[in-house]
This record gives C-alpha cells, sequence and structure tokens, in this order.
C-alpha cells in the first residue's frame, strides 16, 4: 500500500526526517519549506544528508503547498514562531490525515496545530542536525523520537502506532508511547537550561557544560522546570541531565539552536520553552523567576535588533 507524507519545516531537523523517510518503499515524501534556493537544490540535486547518515534522498519540495497532493501523513519541524502560519499555509493537505506529528520545541505547537488539524501528535526528540548549505543538513547524532496521541485531539493510538512504523522503516529510532506528555516535558526542561543559557553567554554546548557557573545555572533551571513537571503531575521519561551530557559529549563544538538564532538576529523559541515553563509555573504557583529572567533577557535581546533606541 502507497502513502504520502508531507514535512512541513524542511530545516535541519525536518530534512534529516524527509531523508530517511525517502527510503521508505511505497511511500511518497513530499517537503513544504519557506526557503525557495533550499527547495529548489532539493529538486535539481536531491536532499543531502552527511555526518551520522550520509546518503542524498528525493524529495519533492516545494514553497507552493497548493502543489502537495492530500497526505495521510504529517510531521511539523517549523520553529515555534512560525507554527501558526505554516498550518493555515498546509491545513488543507491533511484533510482526513491518520496522523500530524510536531517534533518542534517547546510546549503550545500541538495547540495550535490541532485549531486546524485533526489526529495531532505530540513529539520529542533529542536528534541534532544543522544545515550547511541549501538542499545540505548536516546529522549530528542519532538518538530516540518519542511520539504519542495529543490527548485534546483524541488522536487512535494505533494511528499513532502506523506512523511510528514509517519512521522505524526509515531507519530513526521511534519510540511510541500511550502517553508523551513524559517525554516531551524532558525534552523541553533539557531546552530550557541548554538553549538560553547558550544564547545569552554565546557558549557552546560543551563548553557552558563544563564551565562551573554556567553548569550550576543549568541545574538551577533543570530544577524550576522539574517542580512544573511535578506540580502538573507529569512523570519525566528519563533525566534531562543525560542529554545535557550526551549534547556535550558530542563530536566538535555544537551551538544549541537559539544560539544560532542570535547569530543571525531572528527570532528565537523563548517563547515556547522558558516562557511557558514560567508561565505554568506561576499559575500554578511554583517559584519560577530563573526561568522567568532568562525570558526576559532573551525578550530584550530580541528587541534589541529591530528597535536599538
Amino acid at each position: 500500500m502507497s502513502f504520502k507524507i508531507c514535512i512541513v519545516g524542511c530545516g535541519a531537523l525536518g530534512s534529516v526526517i524527509a531523508g530517511h523517510l525517502a527510503r521508505v518503499e511505497g511511500l511518497e515524501v513530499f517537503a513544504f519549506d519557506v526557503n525557495e534556493e533550499h527547495t529548489r537544490t532539493i529538486m535539481e540535486r536531491g536532499l543531502q544528508l552527511s555526518g551520522a547518515a550520509n546518503f542524498t534522498a528525493r524529495v519533492t519540495a516545494t514553497t507552493k503547498p497548493s502543489e502537495i497532493p492530500l497526505c495521510a501523513f504529517g510531521i511539523f519541524a517549523t520553529k515555534g514562531a512560525h507554527t501558526r502560519r505554516a498550518v493555515e499555509q498546509t491545513a488543507h493537505i491533511f484533510a482526513g490525515a491518520a496522523a500530524v506529528c510536531s517534533v518542534q520545541n517547546g510546549l503550545g505547537n500541538e495547540e495550535i496545530i490541532a485549531e486546524r488539524i485533526g489526529n495531532v501528535v505530540r513529539g520529542a526528540t533529542t536528534m541534532a542536525a544543522h544545515m550547511i548549505a541549501p538542499g545540505h543538513a548536516g546529522f549530528e547524532f542519532y538518538s530516540e523520537l518519542w511520539i504519542g496521541p495529543f490527548e485534546p485531539s483524541a488522536t487512535p493510538f494505533p494511528n499513532v502506532a502506523q506512523l511510528a512504523d514509517l519512521l522505524h522503516r526509515a531507519g530513526l529510532r521511534v519510540v511510541p508511547l500511550r502517553d508523551a506528555r513524559g517525554a516531551q516535558w524532558t525534552k523541553l526542561i533539557f531546552n530550557s537550561a541548554v538553549n538560553p543559557v547558550g544564547a545569552l553567554t554565546l557558549l557552546h554546548h560543551g563548553a557552558a557544560t563544563r564551565f562551573p557557573p554556567t553548569a550550576a545555572l543549568y541545574e538551577a533551571l533543570l530544577q524550576e522546570g522539574e517542580r512544573v513537571a511535578a506540580a502538573l503531575g507529569i512523570t519525566l521519561h528519563g533525566d534531562p541531565r543525560k542529554m545535557v551530557a550526551e549534547g556535550a559529549n558530542a563530536p566538535g563544538k555544537r551551538n544549541v539552536s537559539m544560539l544560532m538564532d542570535v547569530f543571525a538576529k531572528r527570532p528565537t523559541e523563548i517563547d515556547f520553552v522558558n516562557g511557558a515553563i514560567a508561565d505554568a509555573g506561576e499559575k500554578l504557583g511554583v517559584p519560577v523567576p530563573l526561568n522567568r529572567a532568562v525570558w526576559q533577557l532573551l525578550k530584550g535581546l530580541e528587541h534589541s535588533w529591530t528597535d536599538p533606541g
């Protein structure tokens, strides 16, 4: 049986997932991205991955959602700030889709997707990648990809299992879960430490982990996030400190995604990460001064790019 799947946001992580899926027999892979040079290069030369995996895949990439047919599955891999616009552009592609999964950072993306699309799936992963050039993603390392139903959309678990099977056949380490909130919050808490600290200090992940003052700030942010998760009744899926160590020990000097955003002076995902934890903590009465402070600092930094006066 043939299936169609669309990757919305074919940046670094989206490219890794799209490239792997393109190797699954009987699966047609489409990618929507707003970067014309990127999509044109993919169409002309294929989607190239190098690093932890080295191959070139054939993917139908476009900047025009009208060129993409109805798809049985979807994966959103955009930045959080772009989710609403991406959903508005692509919702028609997923009419009647079996499962549409967010693998984005932070909280709130699934809620936005579910406003226009049914059968939404939570997703979280620490797989790391970066763009080398248009049509070419550097894949840093494999790690688990956790997916599970987004509760308000009442996505049937067999639909999640079907998507998991496709991802597994593509060579990805996917783990289907009936409750993926713990996995999502583990990744969220990890991001709440490494991303803003890297973005504010300009230190790469390994350096920030090994420097005592920033390592201490990591730990304090992790503990704040853990207290909020506990207040919500969420059991974490592992220890975010293990994720910190995994990233710090990866080969080379790995800059976190929020630092790359700062270098490029583009909006960060701070609202979906530390802002989301701070909002939840304050609503619950859990002290979250550090998450609120780094959110304020990053918002101030972003503001300086557009209104330095």
